[in-house]
């Protein structure tokens, strides 16, 4: 893929980030980004960048063939809408599933406060004149007297996580 070309071409010339992104005049997080596949050059950067390698640009994109076009420049953005679209198909993925994580959050969250309004702190009942239920019960009611103060907080921010990750119309 183009994020480890970079990167292995980028060694084997043995430059750093931060020297390949002032020959490229990026920041060097720019650099990092392209290596991680968070982000891909676009079709001049990926021209400079063959230069500044020595390389072709069919050698970043993945290709051992070289076959000369008179229409490179079309035949890498079509190539670089590829990778966009695996990049925002790999987003939308990461995207749906903390949407349903926030979400199952909230539900067991809600559930936990059933049980707990249902139990109706069955550690007052608790004989504490006995060492081992006096333990319990005061770690039971250590653990429900934190769930009660964490647990508004988490469920607000769960709600509010579900509605900045569901898919906009």
């Amino acid at each position: 893929m183009l994020s480890e070309n970079i990167k292995a071409i980028r060694k084997s010339k043995g430059l750093s980030q931060e020297e390949l992104a002032i020959k490229l005049n990026v920041v060097r997080q720019t650099i990092s980004k392209w290596e991680q596949g968070l982000s891909v050059p676009d079709a001049d950067m990926l021209i400079s960048l063959s230069e500044v390698f020595e390389t072709p640009v069919s050698t970043l994109l993945g290709e051992t063939v070289a076959e000369t076009r008179v229409d490179d420049l079309r035949v890498i953005s079509e190539k670089l809408e590829v990778v966009n679209l695996q990049l925002a198909r790999g987003k939308a993925m990461r995207r749906k599933a903390a949407h349903w994580a926030f979400i199952s959050l909230c539900a067991i969250i809600t559930a936990i406060f059933a049980v707990l309004i249902v139990l109706n702190s069955p550690y007052s009942a608790w004989n504490y004149s006995q060492p081992e239920t006096a333990v319990a019960g005061v770690a039971f009611h250590a653990l429900e007297w934190l769930f009660v103060r964490i647990a508004p907080l988490a469920l607000i921010g769960a709600i509010v996580g579900a509605c900045l990750t569901r898919k906009k119309m």
